[in-house]
């Protein structure tokens, strides 16, 4: 099934690693990157390969890890303790170019062996976040078979920028940073990747969030990054779809199964149907996880 929900947790906090599996996320990102002091990212290793190895086999969500960058010094030590733990997958900050993600799907390949994992299974997810990425990104729709998902991040962006900001008085994103959301949304479906939102930053605003949700489904997004444990619940609702949705696209998928010598279109209540109609309806069932 798809997350819908994904949460980012800092892999040095005792506290928040505790209270994750109760979250209802249906990805926790284990954090070795942005919020782990420098000082700390040893501990913050082994901290995530002790959670991994406890909750193999038994977590409420996908468990992946957001490593350190290519840029860093960190990646490789990385990979090498928590690829013990058998995550479900690596998610990968900055990538500059395609190049990252076979480099790294390469390491993984290494470290399966070596702990016993069968090869190919670990999963890659990444965001856009520079502007070398964002030059590149068209790259990474075909860069390795394990990218599975990505989101993109203006944030990290608008200090590559040296922007003072990343909205306008009204509150929407400069032209730079929708440019980089829409072009991540046709990167991932080019690439057969789910595409997640970013985040919504007003963590307080629930509003803000129900209406970012809702556009951005309907704009082909499957899930979003919460920032706080109280967003996830409304990014699970809004990311689902009903069961007024789901009977429609049963019915739709029917209606072409029955048509005689697999006609193009067909008529369902009124209106004629065509094949992106029909793969539209197996995209929403496989969102709802009701195949």
């Amino acid at each position: 099934m798809i997350a819908k929900s994904y949460i980012f947790v800092p892999g040095d906090s005792e506290k928040k690693l505790s209270k994750a599996q109760d979250l209802g996320a249906d990805a926790i990102i284990l954090c070795l990157e942005d919020a782990v002091a420098e000082a700390n990212k040893p501990k913050a290793r082994a901290m995530a390969k002790a959670y991994l190895t406890e909750h193999q086999g038994n977590s409420n969500a996908q468990l992946w890890v957001r490593v350190n960058p290519f840029s860093s010094p960190h990646i490789l030590e990385d990979l090498v303790q928590i690829m013990a733990g058998k995550p479900y997958g690596v998610f990968l900050p900055k990538p500059s170019n395609g190049g990252d993600f076979k480099t790294l799907d390469n390491y993984l390949t290494v470290l399966e062996v070596q702990n016993d994992i069968t090869p190919g299974t670990t999963k890659i997810m990444s965001v856009t976040e520079s502007c070398i990425g964002t030059i590149h990104q068209g790259e990474f729709a075909t860069a390795s078979p394990r990218l599975s998902g990505m989101c993109w991040g203006a944030e990290d962006m608008s200090a590559d920028l040296g922007a003072s900001d990343n909205k306008d008085e009204n509150g929407n994103y400069f032209l730079v940073h929708q440019i980089n959301r829409a072009n991540c949304l046709v990167v991932c479906n080019a690439g057969n990747m789910q595409a997640v939102d970013g985040i919504c930053s007003d963590y307080k605003n629930e509003a803000m969030l129900r209406d970012e949700c809702k556009k951005a489904r309907a704009e082909g997004f499957t899930g979003k990054i919460a920032i706080h444990p109280s967003q996830i619940a409304v990014i699970n609702e809004m990311f689902s779809p009903s069961e007024e949705e789901i009977s429609y696209a049963r019915r739709v998928i029917q209606a072409f199964a029955d048509a005689p010598d697999q006609a193009g279109t067909v008529g369902l209540d009124g209106k004629m149907l065509d094949f992106p109609h029909l793969k539209r309806a197996k995209r929403l069932l496989n969102l709802a996880g009701a195949e």
